[in-house]
């Protein structure tokens, strides 16, 4: 359709406006280029805000990935420390780690999508969360203990010969360096790695309670050789308990100390029990064999 010179300057007049042309002074053929340039113009501005749309749109969805991919990743290790006095921990996954005396736990401020991994110094007893896509792995020395969700207890103080894992429910593998297949453990077993010579074995305990009687601050010695009840009681108390007569490393007693029993009084009773008697200097306590005992 063709368009006279008066249909033209009619559309002019009604762009008039848009263009802001002063009237009278362009003529259809002069106005043309101006309204296309206008037009070109509000088209590059309409594709400027398009492109800034599609990569605002790219960087929200790297940002949301980005965020994602962080909140599967383990957090930052924290660690937590007793003294001479057992505490209990809440982990980020809901377990509950109970802590002796003079012990530590290593563990990551949020668990990722991955194994749930800890590490011990010490003595702990764990009640784990149960979350079969995540295993749950506590590192102590030289072994390794797996499980998905159960109650157990790990002696792994560093001046022990041996790491002692002693399960209560549930079922652990234990593992350790130099071990080709792990130990399963039932209720009422223990997995002893022996630090010496690197073997790890299994034994069954009757009472596997009697293990974690350190959380109500007891000690029950039953028919338990002289050198596990110093370990336990130098470990306890923090003092280097020394005994000088090897013929009393196996000396056997059973005993049972309730919470708040200081140390002078336990060896005191111990003492009148057995064969022997100690001497204190500090922090330094020595047992010997009693001098008319032959």
């Amino acid at each position: 359709m063709k368009y006279t010179d008066a249909d033209l300057e009619e559309i002019l007049n009604k762009l008039i406006t848009s263009t802001r042309s002063p009237r009278g002074n362009f003529s259809a053929k002069a106005s043309y280029p101006m309204l296309k340039k206008r037009l070109h113009t509000r088209t590059r501005r309409t594709l400027w805000i398009r492109s800034f749309a599609a990569v605002a749109a790219a960087a929200l969805l790297c940002l949301s990935v980005w965020t994602a991919y962080l909140y599967t990743q383990p957090g930052s290790l924290q660690t937590v420390s007793t003294l001479a006095e057992t505490q209990t921990f809440h982990l980020p996954d809901g377990s509950r780690i109970t802590l002796n005396h003079y012990s530590s736990l290593t563990y990551p401020e949020r668990f990722g999508n991955g194994n749930r991994e800890v590490a011990l110094t010490g003595e702990g007893y764990f009640e784990v969360s149960k979350d079969k896509k995540r295993p749950f792995i506590v590192e102590a020395g030289k072994i390794q203990v797996k499980v998905l969700g159960t109650q157990f207890n790990i002696d792994a103080y560093q001046n022990n010969p041996e790491i002692r894992t002693t399960l209560l429910t549930g079922s652990v593998a234990v593992s350790s360096q130099g071990n080709a297949a792990p130990i399963i453990l039932k209720p009422n077993e223990t997995a002893i790695y022996n630090k010496v010579d690197g073997k790890l074995t299994r034994s069954h305990s009757e009472n596997a309670k009697d293990e974690i009687c350190w959380r109500q601050g007891e000690f029950r010695f039953d028919q338990m050789p002289l050198k596990h009840i110093v370990r336990e009681l130098s470990n306890s108390f923090g003092v280097s308990i020394q005994i000088a007569d090897s013929a009393l490393l196996n000396y056997r007693i059973t005993a049972r100390f309730r919470n708040g029993e200081d140390l002078n009084d336990i060896l005191s009773v111990l003492q009148s029990a057995g064969y022997f008697r100690f001497t204190q200097q500090n922090k330094q306590i020595v047992i010997t064999t009693k001098p008319n005992v032959k």
